[in-house]
């Protein structure tokens, strides 16, 4: 059975919910244990959708295991049954196509520290591609700080595969995703030209205080926040969201702030579009 690995900001965890809940293809779905996730684990169960949790050492013992059994129970069968190898073919080329996806969610606050998120998601990659066929890297360019991971891992047997927009290009950040690629996120900037903008998904709206009590230089953040060059607050709605909720944690953060409040359109396309090329690389469609 193929394993697609995902490693994720903590910050794209509505997207992850969205479409792991919506996959009806997914066989088995493994969520890595830490004390970071239990938000998302609440929001995939709200969606009907139970994973396994297990510790990052122990998931490769648990798919040997796993795959070792099922293995002998064929075995096991067909040896009193040999004329049935026909149904056997069928099964195996069917299990090559079903999909165990394993998650890794790392903690938002690591953005703090970009050379340390850099760091985190380079050992967890070393760490993945042990057991995986494909690793889905749910993170943008980040500063550029991912921008050649694909060059400094050039010699891992596991692929990697990235978030990219229609026009194939790594997009930037959370913000371009939920905007729907770099290009719309440029316009959007160019729109609000002469305004300083904050654009809040709804896991943004929901982290911020979060995010300020445990950032580093707290008050040169606060301070930067109440400059009143930054006067507007963007609101973008990717369909996904508890929109009272949402609601409320963008009016507290534009109270905060002085802000005025503007909504923008969003989406989940480059999520989706993403996760399928990804899946579609190791189920062989």
């Amino acid at each position: 059975m193929p394993v697609l690995s995902i490693i994720a900001c903590g910050m794209l965890e509505d997207e992850l919910v969205h479409i792991l809940s919506k996959d009806s293809e997914l066989k088995q779905l493994i969520v890595v244990e830490n004390r970071d996730n239990s938000g998302f684990l609440r929001k995939l169960k709200l969606k009907n959708c139970t994973p396994r949790t297990a510790f990052l050492d122990k998931i490769q013992i648990f798919l040997k295991d796993r795959e070792s059994l099922n293995s002998r129970t064929s075995m096991k069968f067909l040896s009193f049954l040999p004329f049935l190898n026909t149904i056997r073919e069928k099964r195996e080329l069917k299990e090559k196509r079903e999909l165990t996806v394993v998650v890794n969610l790392l903690n938002l606050g690591l953005h703090s520290d970009l050379e340390k998120l850099k760091a985190k998601v380079h050992e967890n990659i070393r760490e993945m591609a042990s057991f995986s066929d494909n690793i889905l890297i749910f993170y943008g360019t980040c500063g550029h700080i991912f921008g050649k991971l694909e060059e400094e891992f050039t010699g891992l047997k596991c692929p990697l595969s990235f978030l990219k927009d229609k026009n194939g290009e790594m997009i930037e950040d959370c913000i371009s995703l939920a905007l729907g690629g770099n290009e719309a996120y440029a316009r959007c900037m160019l729109e609000f030209r002469g305004m300083g903008t904050i654009y809040l998904t709804p896991m943004w709206a929901s982290s911020w205080k979060q995010l300020e009590n445990g950032a580093e230089g707290r008050n040169s953040t606060d301070k930067y926040l109440k400059d009143p060059l930054y006067c507007m607050a963007a609101k973008i709605d990717t369909g996904l969201e508890n929109i009272s909720e949402f609601d409320e944690n963008v009016k507290e953060f534009a109270c905060k702030y002085d802000m005025r409040i503007t909504d923008i359109k969003g989406n989940v396309e480059i999520a989706e579009q993403s996760y399928l090329a990804a899946k579609n690389t190791v189920t062989g469609k």
